[in-house]
């Protein structure tokens, strides 16, 4: 795959992420950021007084620095920024990072060497990934604590990932015999000005939502089933009277997994019931509102996967050095707060729909908790709450990271993003989120279990098969937190998306 700066997408980036991706420079790419670099040097050349080149940085923009000491200058700018703190990213995510921070650079518009990009391109290839400490970002100038992490690691430095251990990165270099490389004029500030950080985290964590997405209106859909509830409100003419995308994908998706009528359909037939609860009748409008969400997300993200986010810009063509903003993470912050709202609705309405299955005046005939023996066995008395302990904080981590702001660097940068503090909590809310799908598959299967030999609809059967292999029929208690576990490595491990592919065709989102 050619990165060239311009056209790396979401499901492009996912595969570089899990390692099934070789990467190099695009010849076009190469060539732009060799007249970058040529402007640059001739600019410097002449004498002149750049940002960043021959200065400070940040609050000591005004001190001059010397020819000779302009390599040294770049080293101390990393080091003296690799002040990231907690937990790191994950291998998958550091390899998106670096992905990232290459496509940038080969924009041509950094000012720094072809080298620069093929040295990180070869750290990708070789699978020698940075430790990047999670914490330490305020989202502008960029991500420059963890960005700083992955420079200091292509000067030799600091710690990385290599063959499943963490280790020195001289001794993972040493290993995989890849050579540091030697600063120069700017490229140590290019390699830490930039969104690169939380721009990686959201994307592929919005691989993993839309994923979600789909198995959250199974996992409605089943529930439904489970309940005995009506498909009334799944009718296109309810979702074309209100045209949202979301709405009427979701729609379409629920009848898909439903069908017309099935056994158990026909058994509440009769009933009294006129209306389902909220929870049921209005996943489209739910689950279809996070979808339309996630969609104007990713175009976001997508837009600033392949944008110019250092500092100063090189325009040779023009023949400008300017010095702006665009390493500012609101645009991204913004976005990835909104997603976060969306995914902790989504398993908010998952948890409601649990606990109107183990509620036996909502559940349309279900017993008490899902289970036959109530008083002797609890059930699914205690994964709702465990459910709702998870829908909860989710809304505490909901509240957006990106109405903070914080002055920093003496108050010269006075107004920043909290863009990867946003990353960070977006990914904890699909997590907590994964694991609330689960309990909702878990609870509806053992309802639909209990409605035998009534059959649902040949997708969710093969669906209800496909669940019985981990997760074995439950006839009195037992540690449903295995059972739990066990359905969100299912989950991740996309055989339930294969399944419904092969059944009714690829879901919307």
């Amino acid at each position: 795959m050619k990165l060239d700066g311009n056209s790396i997408d979401l499901a492009q980036l996912w595969e570089v992420s899990q390692g099934q991706k070789k990467l190099e420079l695009d010849p076009k790419a190469r060539e732009l950021m060799k007249q970058s670099r040529t402007y640059i040097e001739k600019r410097l050349s002449s004498g002149e007084v750049i940002y960043g080149v021959n200065t400070g940085f940040g609050a000591l923009s005004s001190v001059r620095i010397n020819e000779s000491q302009i390599s040294e200058l770049q080293k101390n700018l990393v080091r003296s920024h690799s002040v990231g703190i907690g937990e790191p990213f994950s291998v998958s995510e550091g390899r998106a990072i670096l992905c990232l921070r290459a496509n940038a650079l080969a924009r041509g518009h950094s000012g720094v060497r072809p080298d620069l990009v093929d040295k990180i391109l070869e750290f990708l290839n070789h699978d020698v990934i940075p430790v990047i400490p999670g914490q330490g970002s305020v989202g502008a100038s960029g991500d420059l604590a963890p960005l700083a992490h992955v420079a200091l690691s292509l000067m030799g430095e600091g710690e990385v990932f290599y063959s499943g251990s963490r280790m020195a990165t001289a001794e993972a270099l040493k290993k995989a015999g890849i050579k540091p490389i030697e600063l120069q004029a700017k490229e140590g500030l290019a390699l830490i000005n930039g969104c690169q950080v939380m721009t990686a985290v959201g994307l592929t964590t919005a691989f993993e939502i839309r994923r979600l997405c789909w198995l959250t209106d199974l996992a409605g859909a089943m529930s439904l089933e489970a309940s005995r509830g009506s498909r009334q409100a799944f009718d296109p003419l309810i979702s074309g009277s209100r045209p949202h995308q979301g709405e009427a994908k979701t729609a379409r998706n629920l009848l898909k997994l439903l069908s017309a009528e099935t056994e158990i359909s026909k058994s509440h037939a009769d009933c009294d019931r006129i209306q389902d609860a909220y929870s049921f009748r209005c996943m489209p409008q739910v689950h279809g509102a996070t979808k339309d969400t996630l969609r104007y997300v990713i175009k976001v993200l997508e837009t600033e996967a392949n944008s110019s986010t250092d500092n100063p810009l090189v325009f040779s063509n023009e023949g400008k050095i300017l010095s702006g903003g665009n390493f500012h993470g609101e645009p991204v912050a913004f976005a990835l707060d909104f997603l976060a709202i969306a995914v902790a609705a989504q398993a908010n309405i998952s948890e409601c729909r649990i606990e109107k299955l183990i509620n036996p005046s909502m559940s349309g005939g279900l017993p008490a908790f899902l289970t036959k023996d109530g008083g002797l066995n609890s059930g699914m008395m205690i994964v709702q709450v465990a459910a709702a302990s998870l829908v909860s904080e989710n809304k505490i981590l909901a509240h957006p990271a990106s109405v903070d702001s914080i002055p920093t660097s003496a108050d010269k940068e006075d107004h920043v993003s909290m863009g990867t503090i946003a990353a960070r909590k977006l990914t904890q809310i699909a997590r907590n989120a994964e694991n609330v799908c689960a309990m909702e598959l878990l609870s509806a299967n053992q309802g639909l279990d209990l409605l035998s030999p009534l059959k649902s609809s040949k997708v969710l059967q093969k669906i209800q098969s496909k669940l019985r292999e981990v997760v074995p029929p439950i006839k009195s208690d037992r540690a449903f937190y295995k059972d739990i576990d066990a359905l969100r490595a299912l989950i991740r491990s996309n055989e339930l998306i294969k399944i419904l592919t092969q059944e009714v065709g690829e879901l919307e989102w």
